[in-house]
Order: structure tokens, then C-alpha cells, then sequence
């Protein structure tokens, strides 16, 4: 039986195929969207950007800033966007 009280325009994900090939998936309720070579990838890569859309995963640490080359000193938790606190 299907709820009537359901807003079906804000469920589920819009795919955009890109001109460079990628595929963008975009989540029509929240706007969150990433992107792969494949729309499963897509997907996969959607729900990690959902997760910590909704305040799931771990903090950055500065191992991780040393890992991607970025210099931890540049850095203090009032200058890192909320999502990498």
C-alpha cells in the first residue's frame, strides 16, 4: 500500500553524466552529491558523503593533513569547515 502523505520528488538520487565522463550522483532530499566513473561508484562515494553529511566519521588529525601533504601548523579546529572537526 503507498502512504499518501510520501513527497516522492525528494526521494531518491539524481544521475548527471558529466562531460568528462564521471558520473555525478546527487541526493534529491539534501543536495549532497559526489561523484565516480561508474554509477555504483557514484553511489558508494554518496553514501560516505551522506555519512558525514549527518555527522558520522572521524575527526581529521594532523597525521591525516601530514598524509595529504597539507601542513598541520596552517591549521586550527576554527579554521577547519565543521565536517573536519
Amino acid at each position: 500500500m503507498a502512504s499518501t502523505t510520501r513527497d516522492d520528488h525528494l526521494d531518491g538520487v539524481d544521475f548527471i553524466h558529466e562531460d568528462d565522463g564521471r558520473i555525478t550522483a546527487r541526493d534529491r532530499e539534501t543536495g549532497v552529491a559526489s561523484f565516480g566513473e561508474t554509477k555504483a561508484e557514484a553511489l558508494r562515494m554518496l553514501a560516505e558523503a551522506l555519512e558525514l553529511h549527518a555527522g558520522g566519521g572521524e575527526p581529521v588529525t594532523d597525521e591525516d593533513l601530514d598524509e595529504w601533504d597539507l601542513d598541520p601548523d596552517e591549521f586550527d579546529d576554527e579554521e577547519l569547515p565543521e565536517f573536519l572537526r
